[in-house]
């Protein structure tokens, strides 16, 4: 009541409508009254490093690489340099990394905050100036978001939520190919199906309980109810980690440990979560009932909590909290893990009924993905980018889970994945045209406009369609001729031979009738050639996993993501897999989390600070991978703790090659003693591998 302002007001809406809501916005109160707040953009690692070098004439593969892999985050240290093959005692080297140090959280420019609006009662410019965004129909007032609490101005943010867009689409399939019609409301609660599910990690593309961190956790919780999820959502958060409150609720949940409360007064305000503070307004309760603070104290350290990184006056409160606590008999390690989990929540938390709400898209996308794995992939597919994983991991996860995939065919596909009837009942899903590289969204419409009956021959397509070179080399490129027997090389020749011929509208000009081309035999492609080309057209491959192709060649003493889990706690093995994604929390102290995929599914990697610093531009540049190391395992989640990183990037160039297949591991050029093929190789004289590896096989780095 002493706050004596509105409240933080945050709407989640379908992230392909919300710039439908913000036109709205402006119609219903005005330019004049409403406008999008701006922010200040401050200078991080990787842009401080950029700007730097190039103000000083540092060479942009030389930025480049200290930017992507240089400190991790960080502006990188000696070391780091030195490890990248760069001499830090270089003078224009020296003097750029401490001139991106001085940058770093320096203000860049203002720029438009992604959905917060200010909604005034009076006109607006005749408090603020406003001007016009850079993108069309939009305007921005001058002041920066922060600014707008202490005027007392309303701001209400209008977000987009990848999760809802997608379960709308799945609802709408739901409802044409399995005639049933759910929405939020409807879906059947408390599913023990669902439950299952998630007790076994089985989440990938799942809403907030996709990360490393939230699979990792999950068969530890083995939620059986909706307030599991609240807590699972709420948990794995820099508060609740910062606090060491994790370990103490599960181990209260699993019954290893009493649940007991530090005061018999905060019993009401710790009940429902065993005695551990999880949520933000129960560190605020504590805060007044515990530890004695006015109102206006604790609207305070509220304050100090969400400005915490910027202004830094959250300490100022520290020495009352836990003197006070002490003062009421409150065990001082408990009062220590509060204040941490404070401090936490100042970089990011959640206040119980944002976990409730975001929980409930928690159990509505695992319900769909539980039952209908077909309707949730192709709703995902039709949602990107969104979430932690590429299309390729959804396709794959979708196969796992019983799902066919079909590839992309111009005679079968839409823009967006579609279903169709698949033998023996069900659906199968057929990809779409957006994921075709290189080809828009209007020359995928006017190819399936113009599509009738059926194309007979790749000819019909542009003389029907009237698309461009462009457009069908992309088409070639993905093979999308298959319905016509033509496979990738044959459509490339047949698209070629295309190219020259008129457009039947002007055959009758005078140009001779060449008949009908000979045939050609071409040279089959090898099965890595064709993954590779797969992978850099659609960013996916329905033919195999680049690592089942080498694994011949990487499999001597390599442990497999399948057999992984019967591995005893602390034996030594050796893994190889492509890096999908890069996770580096501030909560972390510094360690990496890898995912790795090899063909028969995910393992995970821990890598230590200290074996980073030994291995830093082979974990933060390596898209393929070995790890050597120890096998931790716990209650069915299964890590393995690094302690030797080998960059085997260049495999992959050698495997679009067609280099390595059915080979052992002498065809690999370069290789020697388990360490990098990068030496030596006949392939690095024509091009960098790592560049065509990288474009063909992207991870999600440092999240």
């Amino acid at each position: 009541e002493e706050r004596g302002e509105p409240p933080d007001i945050d709407v989640d809406f379908e992230h392909e409508r919300r710039e439908e809501v913000i036109q709205h916005v402006y119609e219903r109160w005005g330019r004049h009254r409403a406008a999008l707040t701006a922010t200040v953009i401050h200078f991080r690692a990787r842009l401080a490093l950029r700007e730097a070098g190039k103000a000083l004439g540092l060479s942009e593969e030389v930025t480049s690489v200290l930017a992507a892999r240089g400190g991790g985050g960080e502006i990188p240290d000696d070391e780091a340099v030195r490890a990248l093959g760069l001499d830090p005692g270089a003078p224009r080297l020296r003097h750029a990394l401490a001139v991106a140090r001085t940058l770093v959280g320096f203000p860049r420019h203002l720029s438009q905050h992604p959905g917060g609006f200010v909604i005034g009662q009076g006109r607006l410019d005749e408090v603020v100036p406003i001007g016009p965004a850079a993108m069309p129909g939009r305007t921005v007032i001058e002041w920066d978001k922060d600014d707008l609490e202490a005027l007392g101005i309303l701001k209400v943010d209008v977000l987009g939520l990848g999760m809802l867009s997608c379960l709308r689409k799945g609802f709408e399939l739901l409802a044409n190919h399995h005639g049933r019609r759910l929405d939020l409301d409807g879906i059947p609660p408390e599913d023990p199906a669902v439950y299952d599910m998630l007790g076994r990690a089985d989440s990938l593309g799942v809403f907030q309980v996709e990360s490393r961190a939230q699979m990792s956790f999950l068969p530890r919780m083995k939620p059986r109810t909706f307030y599991d999820l609240v807590i699972e959502v709420a948990i794995v958060r820099p508060g609740p980690i910062q606090g060491g409150m994790v370990h103490p609720y599960l181990r209260r949940r699993n019954g290893r440990e009493e649940v007991r409360y530090p005061l018999p007064e905060l019993e009401p305000v710790l009940g429902k979560t065993r005695g551990v503070p999880i949520f933000q307004e129960q560190a605020m309760r504590i805060a007044i009932i515990g530890a004695g603070f006015t109102p206006e104290e604790a609207d305070g350290l509220r304050r100090a909590m969400a400005t915490f990184r910027r202004v830094g006056t959250l300490p100022q409160y520290r020495r009352r909290f836990l003197e006070r606590l002490a003062a009421r008999g409150c065990p001082p390690e408990f009062a220590e893990q509060c204040w941490n989990q404070i401090e936490g929540f100042g970089e990011y938390g959640f206040p119980e009924s944002h976990a409730a709400s975001f929980a409930i898209l928690v159990y509505a996308s695992a319900w769909l993905k539980c039952h209908y794995p077909d309707v949730f992939a192709c709703a995902l597919l039709n949602s990107q980018p969104m979430g932690f994983y590429a299309p390729s991991q959804i396709v794959r996860d979708a196969r796992e889970h019983g799902v066919e995939v079909r590839p992309v065919d111009v005679n079968a596909s839409e823009w967006d994945c579609t279903l169709e009837p698949a033998p023996g009942g069900g659906y199968a899903l057929r990809l779409g045209f957006r994921l075709v590289k290189g080809l828009g969204e209007e020359a995928a419409r006017r190819l399936v406009a113009a599509r009738g009956n059926g194309y007979r021959e790749a000819g019909d397509v542009p003389g029907r369609t009237g698309l461009g070179e462009r457009a069908m080399s992309a088409l070639a490129a993905a093979a999308a001729f298959g319905s016509l027997d033509l496979g990738r090389r044959e459509g490339w020749w047949t698209v070629e031979r295309v190219k020259g011929r008129p457009l039947p509208l002007f055959a009758a000009a005078g140009e001779p009738d060449r008949g009908p081309d000979p045939p050609v035999a071409l040279p089959p492609a090898t099965p890595g050639e064709e993954l590779a080309a797969d992978y850099r057209s659609v960013g996916l491959s329905l033919r195999g996993h680049p690592v089942a192709l080498l694994r011949e060649a990487v499999g001597a003493g390599v442990t497999w993501s399948g057999t992984l889990g019967g591995v005893r706690s602390g034996a030594r093995v050796a893994v190889t897999g492509v890096v999908l994604v890069r996770q580096r929390p501030r909560t972390a102290k510094g360690v990496i989390f890898l995912t790795l995929e090899d063909m028969e599914g995910i393992v995970n990697v821990v890598v230590w600070s200290r074996v980073f610093r030994r291995f830093r531009v082979e974990v933060q540049g390596a898209r393929l991978m070995r790890v050597e190391g120890r096998v931790e395992s716990s209650e069915s989640v299964v890590h393995v703790i690094a302690e030797r990183v080998v960059d085997l990037t260049q495999w992959l160039e050698h495997l679009a090659d067609g280099a390595v297949e059915g080979q052992g591991t002498a065809a690999l050029p370069g290789e020697s003693g388990g360490s990098s093929p990068a030496s030596g190789s006949t392939a690095s004289s024509r091009r960098h591998p790592r560049h065509e590896a990288r474009r063909l096989f992207p991870s999600r780095d440092f999240h």
